[in-house]
């Protein structure tokens, strides 16, 4: 008989599969304290938890039969995943309980921003009877614009199809394939900036995606357009976005999200005639709620009898023997697979990941996971993808993944190769361990290079002349970007070239620019390792 214990408040509907199984006793004890949560949690095989619970490491050493903790929603910062992984614990969450939820929620910001819904019922409530300053506009015939084509961008998609909107759509993973079956069209960025007369965002918060839309998009915006944001605080310059209205570029805003929450008092958003909030509603539905315990609880009673599972977020345990061989590998993959999403541009159709030396000769299916995070979390953000869902994620994204194995290896004695593919381009990033060097760069696309995998990077693309490096060390000088160390990898003398350069602090776009612009030089890309 399985034991579970359930510390936060949870529905019974949504904890129902667990309370039948004739294989498992349910107890229902919140609000415990750490001690108290202590004290009694080393009889149970798993615990399912919300927001409330704090799972520490004290938890968890506790947890003698602990196999499982599940958390009922989309977070996990109140659960220690470093010590869980280290204890052997599987933690999982429900990612897509609340998917319609946050969908109708943004559908109701866009038709509230519309029709000026909230500021025409408080005048109302307060005794004056305006028509004349909420003329609205209605969405039919209007462009849509979805910045994220996940699980939530792609049903707001379907239901503004229903509206009579012309979706443009963009995400890094999406192909024109999939783009075809939703029945939208394939867009960029500036595309929908630049033609959309109502933009939603449905991104994960990354270094990538913040402030993705600020003062550069608004000056070539649309004029009129409206904006909707229950993603993330922070994907949209909250300060921009003020003074784009102010300016009359934007004609309103809707925002489920703050990039501090709660904002403070003085927040321009909470005064603003044309600015509608909410306090994060998103997933605050009875039936997101349910949703989200009723797949937790199907997922821990999978654990718990050995079936397939979802959603883990944390490393599955490795045979002793196999962690110490591929673990120093680990980090060296997931930045391979970072660096080469960096370095590509379009959807990722393909992944292929080559393996040559001792490698061959074992399981390194945990180090793929590796890798294949590295690619999508650049895009996806690292606290959505993780080493046991990265394979799944790839799958639901139709991203093929092919594995090679060579025990030739000529120059290293492993090299591990990512190579990317999508419709215009394929690129390629290997790497190696060099004994007393750690971690190493050897290869980017055809050339040789030896660079350390960590912070700022700037690749830059060159036809080889004399003089190229002096040019570029003056540019990056008179920006006051100190240049750590430099790398040149060629072919043939004169040929095409490529600079690495590791800087001290991240470069500046107008920087890049400058540097694309000089003579011989083709691009400039900035890549940024964690």
């Amino acid at each position: 008989m399985f034991k579970v214990l359930v510390s936060d408040p949870i529905s019974d509907l949504g904890i129902q599969k667990l309370v039948e199984a004739t294989d498992v006793a349910v107890d229902k004890k919140p609000g415990l304290s750490e001690d108290e949560l202590i004290a009694i949690i080393g009889e149970y095989d798993a615990l399912l938890v919300r927001s409330q619970t704090r799972v520490t490491a004290r938890v968890m050493e506790a947890g003698k039969q602990l196999k499982v903790v599940g958390r009922a929603g989309v977070g996990v910062d109140n659960i220690d995943l470093e010590a869980a992984t280290q204890r052997g614990i599987i933690v999982i969450n429900a990612p897509d309980g609340n998917t319609i939820t946050t969908c109708e929620h943004t559908f109701a910001m866009m038709m509230a921003v519309a029709r000026h819904i909230p500021q025409a019922y408080l005048k109302t409530v307060g005794g004056v009877w305006d028509r004349k300053s909420f003329v609205g506009v209605e969405l039919r015939g209007k462009v849509l614009g979805v910045l994220g084509m996940g699980r939530i961008g792609s049903e707001v998609a379907k239901r503004a199809k229903a509206f009579g909107m012309d979706i443009w759509g963009y995400d890094p993973f999406m192909t024109e394939e999939r783009a075809e079956q939703l029945g939208i069209r394939l867009s960029t960025v500036d595309d929908i900036v630049r033609n959309a007369d109502f933009m939603t965002v449905h991104t994960p918060l990354t270094p990538e995606t913040r402030h993705m839309i600020g003062s550069a998009q608004f000056e070539v915006m649309k004029k009129g357009m409206r904006i909707v944001n229950c993603a993330r605080g922070g994907i949209i310059d909250e300060l921009a976005l003020v003074e784009a209205i102010d300016q009359g570029i934007v004609a309103g805003a809707a925002f489920d999200v703050f990039e501090v929450e709660p904002p403070a008092a003085d927040h321009p958003f909470l005064n603003h005639p044309k600015i509608i909030v909410t306090p994060h509603l998103g997933a605050s539905t009875v039936e997101a709620q349910e949703n989200v315990a009723i797949d937790v609880s199907e997922q821990v009673l999978n654990i718990l009898r050995d079936a397939p599972f979802t959603n883990a977020v944390n490393m599955p345990p490795i045979p002793a023997t196999l962690l110490k061989t591929l673990q120093p590998y680990f980090a060296l993959g997931e930045k391979l697979g970072s660096f080469a999403a960096q370095l590509t541009e379009g959807a990722v159709s393909e992944i292929k990941v080559s393996y040559s030396g001792e490698l061959a000769d074992v399981d390194t299916q945990p180090l793929t996971r590796y890798i294949v995070r590295g690619v999508l979390a650049h895009h996806l953000g690292r606290e959505q993808v993780n080493v046991v869902n990265s394979m799944h994620l790839a799958k639901e994204r139709s991203v093929n993944i092919i594995v090679n194995k060579t025990k030739e290896s000529r120059d290293f004695t492993n090299l591990v190769s990512v190579s990317l593919r999508t419709k215009a381009e394929e690129r390629l990033v290997a790497g190696t361990l060099l004994t007393g060097y750690g971690p190493r760069v050897v290869q980017i696309d055809k050339f040789p290079v030896d660079v350390a995998p960590e912070g700022n990077l700037v690749l830059v693309s060159h036809n080889d002349k004399p003089g190229i490096i002096g040019k570029i060390g003056t540019l990056f000088g008179n920006n006051d970007v100190n240049i750590a160390t430099m790398q040149v990898g060629r072919q043939l003398a004169g040929g095409s070239a490529i600079m690495v350069l590791t800087v001290d602090k991240a470069a500046p776009k107008e920087l890049l620019a400058e540097v694309t612009a000089l003579p011989d030089l083709n691009k400039a890309k900035e890549i940024t390792l964690y």
